[in-house]
């Protein structure tokens, strides 16, 4: 790799982000880390128009970590409501209690055991993965942690790779580290993920030469559609599951829907009635 290339590169980014850079985003004006642990966890697969309200609201109502740990799971989804991956929800609020009650809220002691990506059991934060552990550190503490995502692929190999297929993250990542050396951590990561959307957004369609890219299912018509509608009905109060039956017109996917939802400790059934866990 032609160290020009990266300093060639090192530049547009930087240009687009003085220029044209996100810099009024709410998690972006901030240090704290459970601020940043919100803003990540609801930024999985969730675009940032949707986030930016709903980041707003569910720290509002839970503005501390330990009062996100204190709270009943079905507060923390009612306010999740909206934004898709109910598990995600459950686990942020797993995460909370683990970071209160293991670590005395000490962000930083959490974020140095390896990541877990569902329990507590299996070592590290419930649901906090490698990608989310080191975006913490990263825009937290100003740690010099590589983060691949979507907009950081469709940025280097749309500079790097343009005539290249089954692109591997490691060589992504070899590049992400060359760029990333000498610059501020926590601006440089901004300034890379607004100039990779900004190329999405200008019709860059590259993704599919990762060999990593698994493109999201739809909603609509989704399992995922079913255990929402399941979830939001039992924020009112548990129900049997005749009454959580009726008026599914996806009604091939309920079973499914409620044994994935218990599995995953979202809801639980007792004496009859379903009811958030």
């Amino acid at each position: 790799m032609k160290r020009n290339n990266v300093k060639s590169f090192q530049l547009t980014v930087w240009s687009y982000w003085k220029e044209n850079g996100r810099h009024d985003l709410p998690w972006r004006k901030t240090k704290n880390p459970y601020k940043i642990l919100v803003s990540e966890v609801m930024l999985q697969q969730t675009q940032v128009p949707r986030v930016i309200e709903k980041y707003k609201s569910f720290l509002k109502k839970f503005p501390t970590v330990r009062a996100l740990a204190k709270a009943p799971l079905s507060a923390v989804l009612k306010e999740w409501s909206g934004l898709g991956y109910n598990r995600r929800g459950k686990y942020l609020h797993d995460a909370a209690k683990e970071i209160v009650g293991t670590y005395r809220g000490n962000f930083k002691e959490a974020l140095k055991h390896p990541p877990a990506r569902t329990t507590v059991q299996s070592g590290g934060l419930p649901g906090v993965g490698p990608y989310t552990r080191s975006a913490v550190k990263v825009f937290a503490f100003n740690e010099p942690e590589v983060l691949l995502e979507t907009n950081v692929r469709t940025a280097i190999t749309h500079h790097f790779f343009q005539n290249k297929k089954n692109v591997k993250d490691e060589s992504i990542r070899t590049i992400a580290e060359l760029a990333a050396k000498g610059q501020d951590p926590r601006t440089w990561q901004s300034a890379l993920f607004d100039y990779g959307s900004f190329l999405k957004r200008s019709g860059v369609r590259n993704n599919h030469r990762s060999a990593h890219y698994t493109k999201q299912s739809k909603f609509d018509g989704s399992l995922r559609q079913v255990r929402g509608a399941i979830l939001r009905e039992l924020q009112n109060g548990p129900k049997n599951q005749r009454a959580l039956h009726v008026g599914h017109r996806m009604s091939h996917m309920f079973e499914k829907a409620l044994e994935g939802l218990a599995r995953d400790g979202l809801i639980k059934k007792e004496k009859g009635k379903w009811r958030i866990a």
